[in-house]
């Protein structure tokens, strides 16, 4: 009895299209006016990825892609706190920690990064997510 492979799963292109738009917002915080943390939150690529996330995450219910829309979706949302506290942080510094806000940001970009390689890969290798 063989296995189908991981990629003949109906949801498996939508997985990998959600991938693709994250990193493509990464692309564009990377080499464009943007940050990679705003191009990552609040470009269109990844809101439309967080959309399709929740639209399709039904169909993916109780299969190996359904650690992935967790990942993928914990990823912009844990994102959006981090920024939402450094926001809080340099208004409770009367503005003054916009100078250390940077560096708390800079983290948080290349862990965008790390979350939207790392699960690309586990993807393409048919593996599934832990749900942190």
């Amino acid at each position: 009895m063989s296995l189908a492979p991981p990629q003949s799963h109906p949801q498996y292109g939508v997985t990998q299209l959600i991938y693709a738009l994250h990193a493509l917002s990464l692309l564009v915080g990377i080499v464009g006016t943007a940050t990679v943390v705003g191009a990552f939150l609040f470009g269109v690529p990844s809101i439309v990825a967080v959309i399709i996330n929740y639209v399709k995450r039904g169909d993916v219910q109780g299969t190996w892609l359904e650690s992935h829309f967790r990942w993928q979706i914990r990823t912009f949302w844990y994102g959006v706190l981090w920024v939402a506290l450094c926001g809080l942080f340099v208004l409770l510094t009367l503005g003054l920690g916009v100078f250390l806000v940077w560096i708390p940001l800079v983290f948080l970009a290349l862990w965008f990064i790390y979350r939207v390689v790392r699960g690309w890969l586990a993807l393409s290798g048919g593996k599934g997510m832990y749900a942190t």
